[in-house]
Order: structure tokens, then sequence, then C-alpha cells
């Protein structure tokens, strides 16, 4: 049972720098189908940034959102 519990924590745990590069990968990917498209609009939520084009289909990018701060010296 244990062996299970942790075979299922570590599929869970995610390194930060690895998922900022598939969050990447993916967004890159995704703005290469907008070319040639019109943007109607965009929207900045809480945990992702969605973009509608003049077609009506919605794009959803996820991983781009953070807290700013002032470098202080």
């Amino acid at each position: 049972m244990n062996d299970r519990i942790d075979e299922l924590l570590e599929l869970i745990e995610v390194e930060p720098d690895a998922l900022r590069e598939a969050e990447f990968a993916q967004a890159q990917a995704i703005l290469e189908t907008l070319v040639g498209k019109t943007v109607a609009s965009a929207e900045l939520q809480d945990t992702r940034i969605v973009l509608t084009t003049s077609d009506g289909n919605r794009y959803f990018f996820y991983g781009f959102l953070g807290e700013a701060r002032e470098a202080h010296a």
C-alpha cells in the first residue's frame, strides 16, 4: 500500500522549471496556429489568459501569470 502511495506522490510532484518549459512549448504551438487569424478579445483571468479569435475559437494560456517584485539593492 505504501509503495502505491509513494508512486502516486511521485506522479503529482512537478518540477517548476519543467512545468514552465512544457507550458512555454504548448503556448508557442498554439500561437503558431493563430497566424493569419484576428484576435477579437484577450482576457486576463486569475490563473490564465484567454484569447478569443474573430471566428469564435478560444485559446487558453496558463503559467505566465505571477507576481512581479521589485529588486532591492
